[in-house]
């Protein structure tokens, strides 16, 4: 885990010359407004979007989180926790507006590096606020499904795991 202070530089295929600071410790003081239920090493573990995520980009974040992880050259949605397709592609998320920079992989990429302890307030924000916009799908499914019944809208129960909400309710 990187050590507060310490910058990261980025250079990939994405992104270049990019660097961040790491001013928070690792996993620890989180926007009062954001409360994720898992951690990146155990979402990636668990199997999410489809294996194909940060495959070029790994020396950004620490080995443990992807000893365990499904990760794949080529998207496979056997990977995923739920075994089926789950992810639009990164072209759409581009055309959709859905990518905030300075996250050119969207979400996920902004979660692992706000995990690790980068903030930039402004980007936090409007990123906090999607994933507490996520929310619903849980209610959706608490609404419609059995309790333990993971055979109940398995699609939502992958795209919850994908935004860090727990998808075992």
């Amino acid at each position: 885990m990187p050590n507060i202070g310490e910058w990261i530089e980025v250079n990939d295929s994405m992104q270049q010359d990019y660097k961040y600071q790491i001013v928070s410790g690792s996993g620890r003081d989180f926007d009062s407004g954001f409360n994720p239920e898992l951690s990146p090493k155990e979402m990636l573990k668990a199997g999410v979007f489809e294996g194909k995520y940060l495959n070029d980009c790994r020396d950004e974040f620490p080995d443990s989180w992807f000893r365990q992880a499904k990760i794949s050259e080529t998207a496979d949605p056997s990977l995923n926790y739920f075994g089926l397709k789950s992810r639009e592609s990164l072209q759409a998320w581009q055309e959709k507006g859905w990518i905030i920079e300075p996250d050119p992989r969207g979400w996920f990429q902004w979660y692992c590096r706000y995990y690790q302890g980068r903030r930039i307030p402004d980007v936090d924000s409007k990123q906090i606020k999607r994933w507490r916009g996520f929310a619903r799908h849980a209610g959706q499914i608490k609404a419609n499904c059995e309790a333990g019944d993971l055979s109940c809208r398995p699609k939502q129960r992958q795209a919850l795991l994908q935004w860090s909400y727990d998808p075992f309710i």
